[in-house]
């Protein structure tokens, strides 16, 4: 039996690739001008250490180049630490290392003062890439940054400033990193933890940073026993958020049911009160696997900080994940949400007694929903048979929330390769705008962004 999970839609590409001036189905509107890239897992080889789990393959980031109503190129690179380099025989690049921690960063690829990163977590570094997504090398932004960084960002749209919660095995703290429009580390705060936990994701306000506590924790056992990545479900851990105050430095705890989060649709102040959107899992990491812990819903936080209680609102009772909203909203009330429909990860991941070859493809989604908050709605958008789909990147046209598009690649079984498509985000079930025709497969990844020139 296998235990790669990098089968059906994971399946790496095997090969980089330029293509120019690529065949396009409908109009691509005229003010898409930049780039949207998605970054993702994906193993040289089958047989590394690196393929016996999702998280740990090496980083391979695709872009499609939009201009002018064309689709002028796609590209997809590994990301170059000193290992992808030298297994690719090349010089590695230079740059600095945080702990030893050089890993071809897997997970987010951002735009920060023109320049353009991928990212992980856990005490890695992020690497710049060019704008054709060769790699520059790690960068540790002239010293700023004290360790590692982040996955997860998120922009303050008011004030131009990019946050970040970076974690690492070796540190009693998590790191709040705050860079400045012009790409600078403006601040850096350390918050104390105890037990190691993993911090994937975060929230946003106008006054509050929210930290996501959650009994997920370093396992000295799992670790001894040569997990790739030794984290595990504490039952025996209480479960808490904690609001960091954007002005002070000061954080108030608060209890919360025990779960786990990877991601934050959007959060926001209401009168006294914090309202935090997440997808939120009952468990996760349970015995360091992520098949189990049950599925993953759509849940609301309404945190009252005087009283120190925290009620939970369902949203939406669907697997779901990949959550994303228009960015301009962020820490701000809000009405759209648009995600990713989920299936169990339960005999997807890591197979009891079945070879994940052997798993029909609807074991991977071909839905993005819409959820309109305001009304308690939601639309859903099915692809085809087949046609796996990722994480829906919203780009405004307009200047309302609604009004712009939202770009994700979906697979072709048809044709054994990707597309790029175009959304309207007000006619989210219509015909696309267009389809963007790639030349190669776009394996099943993580997160992405649409980066305008």
């Amino acid at each position: 039996m296998t235990t790669s999970p990098y089968r059906n839609g994971f399946a790496p590409a095997t090969e980089e690739i330029t293509a120019f001036d690529l065949e396009v189905t409908g109009r691509i509107p005229a003010e898409l001008d930049g780039r949207y890239l998605r970054n993702g897992p994906n193993p040289l080889s089958l047989d590394d250490p690196a393929a016996t789990h999702l998280f740990m393959g090496q980083g391979m980031v695709h872009g499609v180049r939009l201009r002018g109503g064309r689709a002028e190129w796609y590209r997809n690179r590994w990301v170059r630490n000193a290992e992808v380099a030298r297994r690719l025989g090349e010089e590695p690049r230079p740059g600095p290392v945080h702990e030893g921690m050089d890993f071809a960063a897997n997970t987010h690829v951002i735009g920060i003062a023109g320049r353009t990163f991928a990212t992980v977590e856990a005490g890695g570094l992020p690497y710049e890439l060019s704008y054709e997504l060769d790699t520059v090398g790690a960068c540790d932004f002239v010293g700023g940054l004290p360790g590692g960084y982040a996955a997860h960002t998120h922009l303050d749209p008011v004030t131009g400033e990019l946050h970040a919660m970076a974690y690492f095995a070796g540190w009693d703290h998590h790191q709040h990193i705050v860079i400045d429009p012009k790409g600078v580390v403006a601040q850096v705060r350390d918050i104390p933890v105890a037990d190691r936990p993993m911090l994937h994701d975060f929230a946003l306000t106008r006054r509050y940073v929210v930290i996501y506590d959650l009994p997920v924790t370093l396992s000295m056992a799992h670790a001894e026993r040569g997990a790739p990545l030794p984290y595990a479900w504490d039952d025996a851990r209480a479960a808490r958020l904690g609001l960091l105050s954007r002005e002070t430095g000061d954080v108030r705890w608060v209890e919360v049911d025990p779960c786990w989060v990877f991601h934050t649709l959007n959060a926001y102040d209401d009168g006294d009160d914090v309202v935090v959107d997440v997808v939120r899992y009952p468990k996760r990491f349970v015995d360091a696997r992520l098949d189990l812990g049950g599925a993953p819903t759509l849940d609301r936080w309404r945190v009252d900080p005087a009283a120190g209680r925290v009620t939970t609102t369902r949203l939406d009772d669907r697997p779901q994940e990949f959550p994303r909203i228009d960015e301009r909203r962020t820490g701000s009330p809000y009405r759209y949400g648009y995600t990713s429909a989920a299936a169990d990860l339960h005999d997807v991941i890591y197979p009891a007694g079945t070879e994940l070859e052997d798993l029909p493809d609807e074991a991977f989604d071909n839905t993005l929903i819409k959820h309109d908050l305001e009304r308690g709605t939601q639309e859903s958008r099915r692809f085809g048979r087949g046609a796996y789909v990722g994480e829906p990147v919203f780009v405004p046209s307009g200047a309302a929330e609604d009004d712009g598009y939202l770009l994700t690649y979906v697979n072709d079984p048809a044709r054994g390769a990707a597309d790029l498509v175009i959304l309207s985000a007000q006619d989210f079930t219509g015909e696309p705008v267009a389809t963007v025709h790639l030349p190669a497969r776009v394996p099943l990844g993580f997160h992405g962004s649409w980066i305008a020139d």
